[in-house]
């Protein structure tokens, strides 16, 4: 009898990696709960400022529109012609997509097939203009993460080398956008400057979760321990980056003496700003964001046509 093996479908490929991503968040998550006083957690949250908590997802929900109008720059690079508010719809569906179905199409790869589609661009242009924008958010998050950690170590532990690395990335990444996709080119600044704003605007409304849980002290610190988690969030290990931001909270809490519980909470909702400023994507996926009042049909689950960062 002939044994034969089949290679897993697509189907099987993309359950198997959502599993990875529940286990790996399940146990970030287990991790923290053995760290912190849950207590303690519901009180802190208890008398937190609400009006705060309002400025910080406002602040956040201005970061991401910053962030359509920068991924819009690169579209039209190559000449896809969205109107900002079409761009805005895409983005938020595609927020939706990663946060609460990361099981099914990712919202970057839904950008690409769609656009590819309708605008009849080729799909190495379209993938390239989503990965190129998340590197040029990377850059951005880079040089604030270089000037917090030079201010949160006043200049020690390396911090000279770390700025003047950090710095040395925009001409490296300029020049690899120049050889690999010259099209671009004109984008590399402005998307830069709008990624700055991006930046800012998410660590305002970090700033905004500190004075609701009425921290006043070591902001430096705490900046630079959000930054640091803002990239580790970026890796696809977990769900939205639930659990493994947490972690970086609880370990940088840890490294600069700051209390475990509250350090966690504020990393707790800053995931809850996310979440609530991804929900505004939800209608689109019965209307058709590019195309007004038009319904669609919800994604089946498990089913992707490309795949990119996400």
């Amino acid at each position: 009898m002939i044994l034969t093996f089949r290679m897993p479908s697509e189907k099987l490929r993309k359950f198997a990696k959502l599993l990875i991503k529940i286990v790996i968040t399940a146990l970030c998550i287990w991790y923290i709960s053995h760290k912190i006083d849950l207590k303690k957690l519901s009180g802190v949250l208890t008398v937190a400022s609400p009006v705060w908590i309002i400025l910080a997802i406002g602040s956040f929900i201005t970061s991401k529109l910053f962030s359509s109008i920068r991924l819009n720059i690169y579209f039209r690079n190559i000449d896809i012609q969205l109107s900002e508010w079409k761009n805005i719809r895409l983005y938020w569906l595609g927020m939706f997509y990663n946060l609460f179905l990361p099981g099914s199409i990712s919202g970057d790869a839904y950008k690409v097939v769609r656009l590819t589609k309708d605008y009849n661009v080729a799909y190495k242009k379209t993938t390239a203009a989503v990965l190129l924008d998340r590197f040029s958010g990377l850059l951005a998050l880079g040089l604030l993460l270089g000037i917090f950690w030079t201010i949160a170590f006043k200049g020690g532990y390396y911090s000279t080398w770390l700025m003047i690395g950090t710095l040395i990335t925009i001409p490296v990444f300029h020049f690899l956008v120049k050889l690999l996709f010259p099209y671009f080119l004109p984008g590399f600044f402005p998307t830069l400057g709008w990624g700055i704003a991006v930046q800012l605007f998410q660590v305002a409304c970090m700033y905004c979760i500190l004075h609701a849980l009425h921290i006043h002290t070591h902001i430096e610190q705490y900046m630079l321990i959000f930054l640091i988690s803002s990239v580790v969030a970026v890796l696809p290990f977990t769900i939205g980056g639930l659990g493994a931001r947490e972690v970086v909270f609880l370990w940088g809490a840890h490294i600069f003496g700051l209390d475990n519980t509250v350090s966690v909470m504020a990393s707790l909702l800053f995931y809850g700003a996310t979440v609530a400023s991804s929900l505004p994507g939800l209608p689109f996926i019965f209307i058709d964001p590019l195309k007004p009042n038009t319904p669609k049909r919800a994604p089946q689950p498990y089913v992707t046509t490309a795949t990119t960062m996400e």
